[in-house]
């Protein structure tokens, strides 16, 4: 699953189709070269010219870094410069005056043909990735959550690998939003998804749960370290600045935290809920808390024992 913004996404797919078009333009041109006995590109029979073409340039250049692992994007890169270095055996021979070996331009041929089955597999990754999107966060959407979960399982559970979730809730913000607007309320889902993202760990992930509550994912975290990583986007988002446009304003809001382990032997929808119980907690003891699971004392209807953090006040607008 991509962990990259929408954003990032529309604008690679949107990059990636002028430069396969670029491709083919140089492939076809290479055609007539070597058809036509045309002259060619000195560029293409450089050491690095699978980095000088227009189609190299946006592949090394422009790329964003979180795309870069891929497998797919590792094997484009691969087979682009197989074509350029055939290409350049084929120029060679051509320029100096010896027919071209059918092997070799057979081998071209399929290795063309590899690369355009690698780019259209790149592009159909890149638009599932962006459905799984939250289109105004840029966080991965609830109907991804279980199967990510289920994947943990999979692949941790055996290792004995510990797993932890949180959920987090912005404070009174329907309080915000009747106050500054609903555009308002969503730049600051926006801006708290954004600072998230800066905050948590490599592998952590973030899913829009809810309308205002999202659920993240951290991998090989016990409790203390859920616990410690809740605090840091706690202390994170409460000090990040949201300027009212036209109010000459500046907000500086809060969120609760409910953080739960994902055990083994339970259904992981009853993981969730206790991640959802401790929010719950969290948010009726006044928010700006980061609470954890632990079930031996009573809250409600539910048998529940949760540690509160202590935690000052919040920072309000100097304006109320």
């Amino acid at each position: 699953m991509l962990n990259v913004h929408p954003t990032t996404l529309r604008t690679t797919l949107e990059q990636l189709e002028v430069a396969v078009q670029d491709h083919l333009e140089w492939h076809a041109n290479l055609l007539r070269v070597i058809v036509c006995e045309l002259p060619g590109d000195p560029n293409d029979l450089a050491a690095r010219a699978h980095h000088l073409c227009r189609f190299g340039r946006w592949y090394y250049e422009r790329t964003p870094a979180d795309l870069r692992e891929l497998p797919t994007f590792v094997a484009i890169g691969i087979e682009h410069r197989q074509v350029h270095d055939l290409a350049a055996r084929i120029l060679g021979e051509s320029a100096a005056g010896r027919p071209v070996q059918r092997a070799l331009f057979d081998e071209l041929v399929a290795t063309s043909l590899r690369l355009r089955v690698e780019l259209e597999l790149f592009k159909r990754e890149l638009r599932a990735a962006l459905r799984s999107r939250d289109a105004l966060t840029g966080a991965l959407d609830r109907e991804q959550v279980l199967p990510e979960l289920r994947r943990w399982r999979a692949t941790s559970s055996e290792r004995g690998e510990p797993w932890c979730i949180i959920l987090m809730d912005i404070d009174q913000l329907a309080a915000l939003n009747r106050q500054y607007g609903y555009s308002m309320g969503d730049a600051l889902l926006a801006e708290s998804v954004r600072g998230m993202r800066e905050l948590l760990r490599p592998g952590d992930k973030v899913f829009r749960y809810g309308g205002d509550e999202f659920l993240v994912t951290l991998p090989r975290a016990d409790l203390p370290t859920a616990r410690g990583i809740a605090a840091g986007l706690r202390d994170g988002l409460r000090a990040r600045e949201l300027i009212v446009a036209g109010a000459a304003s500046v907000i500086h809001v809060t969120a609760s935290f409910g953080i739960a382990p994902l055990e083994a032997d339970l259904r992981l929808e009853d993981c969730i809920d206790h991640a959802v119980q401790a929010l719950l907690l969290a948010k009726a003891a006044g928010g700006n808390r980061a609470i954890c699971w632990d079930p031996t004392v009573t809250t409600g209807r539910h048998w529940r024992r949760l540690e509160v953090d202590e935690i000052p006040r919040p920072i309000r607008d100097p304006a109320e």
